[in-house]
């Protein structure tokens, strides 16, 4: 047997439905987008500041990306222990290029988000590749935090001598998970990604979660939990 407040009747008579559906309306996208973007667990680990994403993880990202007609046929990261993120590119036209380097910068804040990549060892060749791959890299690198992202053909890409900055604040800020509100909140101003450190077999995220405590228990009672 279900214990009823005595006043039970009159508190259900006093509930505004209508505000009730319009809550419920108002949060359904956002609550799917959500749970496209993050399970129980990204989340925690989103909120204690470190999230590790695998090479794998990110090189299947970047191969969904590569079209029939793009330049290159396939773009591999293979993170290091000691901090280097090398990068193999097969072209069609010149064959492999092979970097080695250092992820200098991984930013995600409000509406400043970028990367910068050194190159170590050699100038960086063909401006306009690199232009494309790294262009891929740095939204692989964002999209387990932000959900999938389109991959427009003119990412905003600066190179000097042996450095990438790529700006990718835009594509953030059109994507879906950029557009979406949950309990007021802009779901791009909840989370922050202060630095990518190359790990063995994948890259370690710094981040920080930017909502209140209850937000954020709401947010994982509502997140199903990761497949074992």
């Amino acid at each position: 047997m279900i214990d009823l407040p005595a006043n039970w009747q009159e508190q259900l008579q006093n509930i505004d439905w209508a505000k009730v559906q319009e809550k419920v309306a108002d949060y359904g996208p956002a609550l799917r987008v959500i749970r496209d973007t993050w399970d129980r667990e990204t989340l925690a680990e989103i909120s204690q500041g470190n999230l590790f994403v695998s090479d794998k993880m990110l090189n299947d990202a970047i191969a969904q990306s590569i079209k029939e007609d793009s330049p290159v046929k396939s773009v591999i990261l293979e993170s290091k222990e000691n901090g280097r993120l090398n990068v193999t590119v097969d072209t069609a036209k010149i064959g492999k290029v092979e970097l080695s380097g250092e992820v200098k910068e991984f930013v995600h804040e409000g509406d400043k988000s970028y990367m910068v990549y050194r190159v170590r060892e050699r100038n960086i060749p063909n401006h306009g590749l690199m232009s494309w791959v790294f262009s891929r890299v740095s939204l692989a690198m964002a999209q387990r935090m932000v959900g999938h992202l389109p991959m427009p053909e003119n990412l905003p890409v600066e190179i000097k001598h042996n450095t990438v900055h790529i700006d990718y604040s835009k594509v953030l800020a059109d994507s879906e998970f950029g557009k979406t509100m949950f309990h007021g909140h802009r779901l791009l101003d909840m989370i922050e990604i202060e630095k990518a450190i190359p790990k063995e077999g994948g890259i370690m995220f710094q981040t920080k979660l930017n909502i209140p405590d209850d937000v954020k228990d709401d947010l994982k009672n509502l997140l199903p939990q990761k497949n074992k």
